[in-house]
């Protein structure tokens, strides 16, 4: 992996805009994005209809190779959350104090992983309970920057929540 490599979870029912806008905005800032499923070299379809194959298998990543992971919405974290492999991931990124950037949904995967205890968080309003019962501070903001952690509750949020990550990756965050 190149030493400047950002994971994204993926599985069927992904949010479309919240896994591509993140993955071809890293690419313009010059990181090289995984995309892992279930599957290497499985197509997922989006909740709206939009494909993407996966770059690998979650079975064969290794939280070392990678500077953080992106955990998007839609409907893919119920399936992904009860992945004990993407848990360990999450919490070897926990561990290391590497990016954990959720957007909507995608902080499902973040409170199965037990890592939110004590973090500010944001997200879609329908976890909201899910994320205060995890031991988070929920906040409505279109961003929310609390250490390693970024959190953002849409695809509206996109644009704030990219700055987030990107400040994050490049050590530039409180």
């Amino acid at each position: 992996m190149a030493e400047k490599s950002v994971l994204i979870f993926i599985e069927d029912a992904y949010e479309d805009m919240e896994l591509m806008y993140p993955k071809y905005r890293l690419q313009e800032a010059g990181y090289q994005v995984v995309v892992a499923g279930p599957k290497a070299g499985n197509k997922y379809i989006g909740k709206h209809g939009y494909p993407c194959m996966s770059d690998a298998a979650i079975a064969d990543m290794k939280s070392d190779n990678f500077l953080g992971v992106i955990l998007v919405g839609g409907w893919a974290p119920d399936k992904l959350r009860r992945d004990i492999r993407v848990k360990r991931l999450i919490g070897e990124f926990h561990q290391s104090g590497k990016l954990i950037a959720a957007i909507c949904h995608g902080g499902w995967m973040a409170i199965s992983s037990c890592v939110y205890s004590g973090v500010r968080v944001t997200g879609s309003l329908g976890i909201k309970d899910d994320l205060i019962n995890a031991g988070a501070f929920f906040e409505s903001a279109p961003v929310v920057i609390d250490r390693n952690f970024v959190s953002s509750r849409n695809p509206d949020d996109l644009p704030e929540f990219m700055k987030g990550v990107l400040q994050v990756l490049e050590g530039k965050s409180k």
